[in-house]
């Protein structure tokens, strides 16, 4: 089974070594997998896998390989029990959450609006579960942590992602500079930028000493002068990121890509900005998306050349009206004139290249709460799943001029 295991990692393409097998081999012999499958797991992986680009792979393997190991009767008894347990801790499962969610309608946006302010005016106390007060859980569209399939979200955090308007103040956090894991893979992705740069892009304006020379001499010694580009990179980006929202549960990700674009050396310019689900006419300073922060999107459009390589990071997922419809922007008195679209139109066509990486799971775009949404946008920017592959096909798209 072991022998087989090794030939399984190989196959779904883990770089493992003779090498490293053995000193598993010398692990187990000095019993560091304590008799348990899972520890087993945990040490082969610490051991065999030599990036984290590789954890999935080695899922699949050791599913593949252990998949017939049966649990001891024992030890199965005792999770049933906590399982039994569990079963008496109140609450709706997740099955009756999503029935329930399937049976409720979504309001209109100025019907929402309306019934709002008239419950805001008859309540006077807090009101938790239910269907018709503002409150918490329950099936009310005003409030949080209940499900309602379009709703009016006050305070709390985004669960269901499928609140059209939030009435709260903006407190997002901001993404980290000194997150570690995986931040090397993406800052090798993203090197490849400055090839992009040296081979393709910036006039030729430094002397090419040695072929200055040569030119000469093949031309009976008048000076032929030869020319270059420099080596000095000339990639210049500008970044914006989604935050707050659904993007909470990709926070890490977002992290480590923030970490190595904030830690790349070879930009010669990088511009960074924030928004909320949407671009539309002010983007922000930093992710509290705050109005006191931001700058006219125009403003920036005008300011940044077209040689500016585009990067949007967000997950895509938001109402329709937010996407489509003129002051369809989630938040409570803010207004756009023009829909998200026609802005995200306006970023594509004025850089000449760009793209859009999305958190969220590939497989997932086309099932998710959402996904209508993330299909419009794929038609404006070319949009890549945000890993370290991702990350390197989107940098190869950055090479291609639109």
């Amino acid at each position: 089974m072991f022998a087989q295991f090794f030939f399984l990692l190989r196959a779904h393409k883990v770089p493992v070594s003779l090498t490293e097998w053995l000193t598993l081999s010398e692990a187990l012999a000095r019993g560091l997998a304590l008799s348990s499958l899972s520890a087993f797991y945990s040490l082969a992986r610490s051991i065999l896998v030599k990036s984290e680009a590789y954890f999935d792979q080695y899922d699949l393997a050791f599913q593949e390989a252990f998949a017939g190991v049966e649990t001891p009767e024992e030890i199965a008894d005792e999770v049933w029990d906590w399982l039994r347990e569990g079963a008496e801790i109140p609450g709706l499962s997740a099955a009756e959450r999503a029935a329930l969610a399937a049976g409720l309608g979504a309001l209109d946006l100025e019907e929402l609006q309306r019934l709002f302010l008239e419950r805001m005016s008859e309540q006077h106390e807090a009101h938790h579960g239910g269907s018709h007060w503002i409150g918490t859980g329950g099936t009310s569209p005003f409030g949080h942590s209940g499900v309602h399939q379009g709703g009016i979200r006050i305070g709390g955090e985004s669960r269901g992602s499928t609140a059209v308007k939030v009435a709260a103040e903006r407190r997002y956090k901001g993404y980290r500079t000194d997150a570690t894991v995986g931040v090397r893979q993406f800052e090798t992705a993203l090197r490849r930028l400055r090839q992009l740069s040296t081979r393709n892009d910036g006039p030729l304006d430094e002397l090419d000493l040695d072929a200055t020379i040569d030119a000469t001499a093949d031309h009976a010694g008048a000076l032929h002068l030869e020319w270059r580009r420099p080596r000095r990179n000339q990639t210049r980006v500008l970044l914006l990121m989604d935050a707050g929202g659904s993007m909470h549960a990709h926070i890490s990700a977002c992290n480590r890509l923030f970490t190595a674009v904030d830690r790349a050396t070879h930009l010669k310019d990088l511009r960074r900005y924030y928004f909320h689900n949407c671009v539309y006419d002010q983007l922000y300073l930093d992710p509290t998306c705050h109005p006191r922060n931001s700058l006219p999107t125009a403003r920036v459009l005008q300011e940044l050349a077209r040689d500016y390589k585009l990067v949007v990071v967000g997950d895509a997922c938001m109402a329709p009206s937010e996407l489509l419809e003129p002051n369809g922007i989630i938040w409570w008195s803010a207004t756009n004139e023009e829909p998200g679209i026609d802005w995200l139109h306006r970023l594509a066509r004025h850089f000449h290249r760009s793209v859009w990486l999305n958190p969220v799971h590939e497989r997932s775009w086309s099932t998710i709460y959402g996904r209508d949404t993330i299909a419009l946008v794929r038609t404006v920017f070319p949009m890549f799943e945000l890993t370290v592959d991702g990350l390197a096909a989107a940098v190869r798209s950055l090479m291609v001029r639109r």
